[in-house]
């Protein structure tokens, strides 16, 4: 049976599509998201972000922070979903 998906993984393929299609934004999405990761235990299984521990980790952050945060998550899972990663992460009966 293989390994779960690490949301780091996930994190630096989002990281690289982001790079290409806006760099400027690169650097500020890498810091919140290792601090997102830090937030869920790292390393963190990529199933380890929902709705409701991002949510959670939101609240966790200063004020003036939660807008930018907000906006990367939802483009995060968005990334995710498109991708094909929330897919791949889902475990899956097998028989061993």
């Amino acid at each position: 049976m293989g390994r779960p998906a690490l949301l780091e993984h996930a994190a630096a393929d989002y990281l690289n599509e982001l790079a290409r299609q806006r760099p400027w934004t690169r650097a500020r999405a890498e810091e919140l998201l290792e601090r997102l990761e830090a937030h869920l235990g790292e390393p963190a299984p990529l199933l380890a972000y929902t709705r409701l521990t991002g949510e959670a980790w939101l609240r966790t952050l200063p004020e003036q922070e939660r807008h930018e945060a907000a906006e990367l998550l939802g483009d995060f899972r968005a990334y995710l979903r498109d991708w094909g990663w929330l897919d791949q992460a889902r475990p899956v009966n097998q028989p061993d």
